[in-house]
């Protein structure tokens, strides 16, 4: 089989999306892998050439914002259902009409409960990375006080301007000392992004599109619910981000198969600390739950 993985181009919702894809000439499954912030899809490639040999498709997109050919301006255009509309998109664009594996980290796990929730019939199974189930979150986040102390941060994101200069500063200072101990390579595919100040106000408009975008007949609440795809979800105990309490509110919306792995010691970044363990639990979801035809 065919390891190479290649940089593409692909169109979907009127955009183009720039996106790492392997074995796409070949007829297996669909796998699509969602990227978190502040990083790429650079993140999967590792995995897209270690699992290419089972005749999957794979294909990684750098996400709106993160493309250079999607970067529409105002933060509605960044909605959480919009992100989730572009996952879709995509697999149309490489002609998968049916249903297709997901795997997402960080925000990229986000946009993946999102898509499960609005379009389940698309999905043929699903492997969560660090972020839990969105009602859980949410319910940490107004109830717990640890939770509330981890997602401080995203308020510093909400105001104009400022939030873009910070990370552009000092050579990248704050993004340098969030990669710390990254790969080189993926750590200069990153800066090629945020070098761009309209770049870094896409990614941010991700999070000002949450908390201040309210719901509309343009943007209608997601009622996230109970989850009855074959779900795997993976979280490191030292998240420092994600605490335990949202994590296990979100088992009890898990109604189908679900496995839950916590990684002992393990912090956010899983696929750059955790890589091994991570791509274990992720074929096997894939290869228990095959199309059926």
């Amino acid at each position: 089989m065919n390891n190479e993985v290649k940089k593409t181009i692909i169109s979907a919702n009127e955009m183009d999306f720039t996106c790492r894809t392997c074995g796409l000439d070949q007829k297996g499954e669909l796998v699509i892998f969602l990227h978190g912030f502040p990083q790429s899809s650079i993140i999967w490639e590792n995995i897209m050439k270690k699992l290419a040999d089972k005749g999957y498709r794979y294909l990684a997109p750098n996400q709106r914002g993160y493309s250079e050919g999607a970067r529409p301006i105002r933060m509605e255009n960044y909605t959480t259902r919009k992100l989730a509309s572009d996952v879709v998109a995509l697999a149309d664009a490489v002609g998968e009409k049916g249903k297709f594996h997901l795997i997402g980290h960080d925000w990229g796990g986000g946009v993946g409960w999102a898509v499960v929730t609005l379009h389940s019939e698309r999905i043929q199974s699903w492997t969560a990375m660090s972020t839990p189930h969105s009602a859980a979150f949410e319910w940490a986040v107004a109830n717990d006080p640890e939770q509330q102390k981890q997602s401080r941060y995203i308020f510093e994101y909400l105001t104009p301007d400022l939030p873009e200069e910070l990370l552009i500063k000092d050579d990248h200072a704050r993004l340098r000392e969030i990669w710390d101990g990254f790969e080189s390579k993926n750590i200069d595919d990153f800066l090629d992004i945020f070098s761009d100040k309209e770049a870094c106000t896409s990614i941010l408009n991700w999070y000002r599109a949450l908390m201040l975008v309210k719901p509309s007949e343009q943007n209608p609440e997601i009622l996230f619910g109970p989850i009855y795809t074959p779900t795997c979800y993976i979280w490191g105990n030292h998240d420092f981000a994600l605490g335990r309490v949202g994590v296990e509110k979100g088992h009890e919306y898990m109604k189908g198969y679900y496995k839950f792995v916590e990684l002992d010691g393990a912090g956010h970044w899983l696929m750059e600390n955790n890589e091994q363990e991570c791509i274990k639990e992720i074929i096997e979801l894939i290869e228990n739950n095959p199309e059926t035809k």
